[in-house]
């Protein structure tokens, strides 16, 4: 018997929120429900966010005109999606990794 997937749990925004075009909607879909599934993604698609937290990751979706990251940490029981926001640097600003860090502190002790 296959396992139930994943739910995703939002904590802040949606794939929809930022002006997404439908293109990148779908491929952001399509991966968050590959997650869900249990299956691992790795670059180009994902990268490690030890930064913020273990198992935290930042998704690369590439948009015409825009370069939006999703980041999220895989429980044991859930997808939970920290942020969502449109990339302009190399970097992932300060403010971004202080923004997850403390949601994630908010969710762990709720």
């Amino acid at each position: 018997m296959d396992s139930p997937d994943k739910p995703l749990v939002w904590l802040h925004g949606e794939v929809k929120s930022p002006p997404l075009s439908q293109e990148a909607r779908i491929e952001a879909g399509y991966l968050l429900r590959r997650l869900q599934q249990g299956h691992s993604l790795h670059l180009p698609h994902v990268r490690p966010m030890r930064q913020i937290g273990p198992d935290c990751y930042e998704m690369r979706i590439n948009d015409a005109g825009a370069t939006w990251r999703i980041i999220y940490r895989i429980d044991a029981d859930a997808i939970v999606i920290l942020e969502v926001f449109n990339k302009k640097t190399p970097r992932t600003p300060q403010e971004v990794l202080e923004t997850c860090r403390r949601r994630l502190r908010s969710y762990d002790n709720a």
